[in-house]
């Protein structure tokens, strides 16, 4: 019996494998992001020296100083960010190691950050119950790509109120092609035809900049960044049109309630900036899972 017979035959299987991956592969978003926003940083600071240089601005501060040791997803290996001590494969094991070294470094005993573990496990999690949901067939693996992007976009975003173009971008335009070249089986909830998924990407967009550029006009602030934008065009490209008004009902309310919760449990006022990329992203990966049967039952109420 071939693997594929395997897994097709055994759910279980199935499940668990995409578990294990899923633990894995958020090992490597913790890398993702912890780097991303580090590495835009960079960037900006070489492009800032290179205008120095230039002679457009004479003034730029030491801070932009272009650094030329090579930093990115893979190089410098990762290391105790309290006494550098490399981490061993052994260490990097996921959820498991943080337990057998109790949240600390090996050598030096510095705690380490329960965000590692819980990013790992919310991707294994999250990987298992897709592959519950779409079985063993190739949408699978399209709706595990679509869920890893999402649990690092929601990160950045909770961590520097960031949406890196470096990762939504790419999201959009797989989310484009997916439809285009990848036929869906029948009852597969993606990939979406390719009507649905661009008349979804230009909506997606579109909607957002209006509210933006409506609610700047009213109040002279701005209600959130251009980030937030190409997130819900990238999930119209992957989920079609459809799913975008249910993605932001769900996120705006799930918003409005979580950001009055935690004003209130820091004592904020009402102007301190709070991410909607981690509702968005939260509502997306709803919609991917049970879209179609919240939309049918939405619109089952009014069949009679």
């Amino acid at each position: 019996m071939s693997v594929a017979a395997v897994f097709a035959s055994s759910p279980a299987l199935l499940i668990g494998a995409c578990l294990v991956l899923g633990l894995v592969v958020g090992s490597f978003l913790n890398v993702v992001i912890h780097r991303v926003p580090i590495m835009l940083e960079r960037q900006w600071r070489e492009q800032c020296a290179e205008l120095a240089e230039a002679g457009h601005d004479a003034t730029v501060p030491a801070a932009f100083d272009v650094r030329k040791d090579r930093y990115n997803l893979v190089v410098p290996r990762s290391a105790c960010p309290a006494c550098k001590a490399p981490i061993t494969a052994l260490q990097n094991i996921p959820v498991l190691s943080y337990l057998v070294l109790r949240g600390r470094c090996a050598k030096c005993q510095a705690h380490i950050s329960l965000r590692y573990p819980i990013v790992e496990a919310l991707t294994g999690i999250l990987s298992a119950l897709v592959a519950w949901k779409l079985g063993f067939a190739w949408p699978t693996a399209a709706g595990l790509v679509l869920t890893w992007f999402l649990v690092a976009l929601a990160f950045i975003d909770i961590d520097h109120k960031l949406l890196p173009d470096s990762l939504t971008l790419p999201l959009l335009w797989l989310g484009l092609l997916l439809s285009l070249f990848a036929p869906a089986p029948i009852g597969a909830p993606l990939p979406v035809d390719m009507r649905s998924s661009l008349i979804g990407a230009i909506a997606g967009y579109v909607s957002l900049w209006s509210v933006y550029h409506l609610f700047r006009l009213l109040t002279a602030k701005e209600g959130m960044g251009y980030g937030d934008f190409k997130l819900l065009a990238a999930i119209g490209a992957w989920l079609g049109w459809q799913m975008l008004l249910p993605t932001v009902l769900i996120a705006a309310a799930v918003g409005a309630v979580a950001g009055i919760v935690l004003l209130a449990a820091r004592g904020q006022s009402r102007s301190t900036p709070i991410a909607f990329g981690p509702f968005l992203a939260a509502a997306g990966w709803l919609m991917l899972m049970f879209g179609h049967e919240l939309v049918r039952g939405y619109l089952g109420l009014f069949a009679h």
